[in-house]
């Protein structure tokens, strides 16, 4: 922990000390390349749930739990479109995150604040999934470190280097991490089957031949009650929205908006891919843990991977996984500070009088971070509110999808239709979500809820109230591919005023 808090706080070496404004801060200055912004977005990707939360599906379930791997590698391969797209549009326009992008394009401060309020409630709960998990993998420490202890621990280094040295600092631990994760997981890959089976050939034998369930689709537990609506059409269904939720998350834009040039975003959507490969590892662990470990229920299956951790390694082995799974929580907390920072420093607060730009706008940032102690403390208090809100965030966070690539692809979506079709969306998913509705009809609800979001928009727009006539052209509004090779590089594409 000493040495990720010294890696973050170095980063901003040769940058003034952590100076310059808020693109500094916020998108590293827009100066990433390839290698950085693959180790930012792949850290990012890459939480407490992949070696959890994928072990304890892996080890309940089965089967569904390879939708990770689907939505986020159709993620990336989407992400060689709308990561240029979004890349270009922001640095054309002085923009540094997505609510700024919904105010420039529909021309409403107010909507980019709105933006703001709604993301944030359903990035908090990812915050506390991270402190939480980093609370999990403490039990790894033989009870040495309450997990209470490791709550704030996880809280305190992530704000640290968060606050002072942004998305650069963030970068350079996910070098850390990855170095860990990949060390690990690969290491694990081999030793595991090898040590309880004696390889991969007797792992599988025993699958098909004790747990033939867990192999297929809709997995273990399918019939009444059970896991039975985990099918075809739930796993495609959840594919396709999380991979088009994906390219717009707000830390997905944020790791976008911090390349050096378009051309870095294609190279990097070509090799995250490969990255998933890891995914497999705690998934396959956590069916091997059914026949070294049986008997994990409820949240004890999330301890599946390290049950098997703990019981065939030595203490110092164990304690370089336990810095791996940790790490695997700090970073991706770290980006979603960063962003929640961002929002609210840039689309939220200057609409209070008092509050300009320039370096005020980046202090403010800077102190809105400490908004992520709310998730600390429901951490302590009522751990169960953000989880429950989480099984909504996700499915929430998509019905942005229209009002934000459609919007800066088309400009007959108008203010009224893109705002009307996100309350449908989100009331409709919440609705479903909480009446214990999704799937409904085999279908994740979030799905449902974007096909109904977009026809209220489009509706809305055709037949809706005619707004007045924008008078700023089509390239001032509207998002453009830079061609690869060709005005994607630094310095090639002005930067001009933000909104207003």
């Amino acid at each position: 922990m000493v040495a990720t808090v010294a890696l973050g706080l170095l980063a901003v070496r040769g940058r003034g000390g952590g100076g310059g404004g808020l693109a500094e801060w916020s998108v590293g200055g827009r100066s990433l390349g390839t290698v950085f912004i693959w180790v930012l977005m792949a850290g990012e990707g890459y939480t407490s749930f992949s070696y959890l939360g994928a072990a304890g599906w892996g080890y309940s379930y089965g089967a569904p739990v390879m939708y990770v791997v689907a939505y986020m590698t159709c993620g990336y391969a989407l992400g060689y479109v709308v990561g240029p797209l979004l890349w270009d549009y922001a640095r054309r326009h002085g923009l540094v995150g997505i609510t700024d992008m919904v105010a420039h394009r529909y021309g409403r401060p107010w909507l980019g604040a709105a933006v703001a309020v709604l993301a944030t409630v359903f990035l908090l709960p990812y915050i506390q999934l991270q402190i939480t998990g980093m609370g999990v993998v403490t039990t790894v420490t033989y009870g040495a470190v309450p997990p209470g202890w490791a709550y704030f621990v996880a809280f305190a280094v992530t704000t640290g280097f968060v606050v002072v040295s942004g998305l650069r600092g963030s970068a350079w631990v996910s070098v850390l991490k990855d170095v860990l994760v990949i060390g690990t997981l690969g290491f694990l890959a081999v030793y595991v089957p090898l040590h309880y089976f004696g390889g991969y050939g007797e792992l599988f034998d025993r699958l098909v031949a004790e747990r033939p369930q867990w192999l297929t689709l809709p997995g273990h537990g399918a019939g009444p009650g059970g896991r039975g609506e985990l099918g075809t059409a739930w796993f495609a269904s959840t594919t396709v929205l999380n991979a088009l939720t994906v390219v717009i998350f707000p830390t997905t834009v944020a790791g976008y908006l911090g390349a050096r040039d378009a051309d870095a975003l294609r190279r990097n959507a070509m090799l995250l891919p490969a990255y998933n490969v890891l995914l497999f590892v705690p998934m396959l662990l956590g069916m091997a843990a059914l026949f070294v470990v049986p008997g994990l229920a409820g949240a004890d299956t999330n301890l599946a991977l390290f049950a098997l951790v703990v019981d065939s390694l030595p203490a110092w082995a164990v304690g370089l996984v336990w810095v791996a799974a940790a790490l695997s929580s700090i970073v991706p907390m770290a980006v979603f500070m960063l962003v929640i920072g961002t929002m609210w420093g840039r689309s939220g607060l200057p609409l209070v009088p008092g509050w300009g730009a320039g370096e005020r706008q980046k202090r403010a940032s800077q102190t809105v971070v400490v908004i992520a102690g709310v998730a600390l403390v429901m951490t302590y208090v009522a751990p169960n509110t953000l989880v429950r809100l989480s099984l909504v965030s996700y499915e929430g966070m998509a019905q942005l999808v229209p009002m934000l690539l459609l919007g800066l692809v088309w400009r007959g979506l108008t203010t009224a239709g893109a705002v009307s079709g996100l309350a449908a969306g989100v009331g409709l998913v919440c609705a479903l979500v909480f009446t214990g509705n999704d799937p409904v009809w085999g279908v994740n609800a979030g799905m449902a809820a974007l096909a109904v979001n977009l026809a209220v928009a489009l509706a809305v727009s055709r037949l809706g109230p005619q707004e007045a006539a924008d008078e700023r052209p089509d390239e001032e509004v509207l998002a453009r591919d830079p061609l690869p090779g060709a005005g994607s590089g630094p310095g090639s594409v002005p930067v001009v005023g933000g909104p207003g």
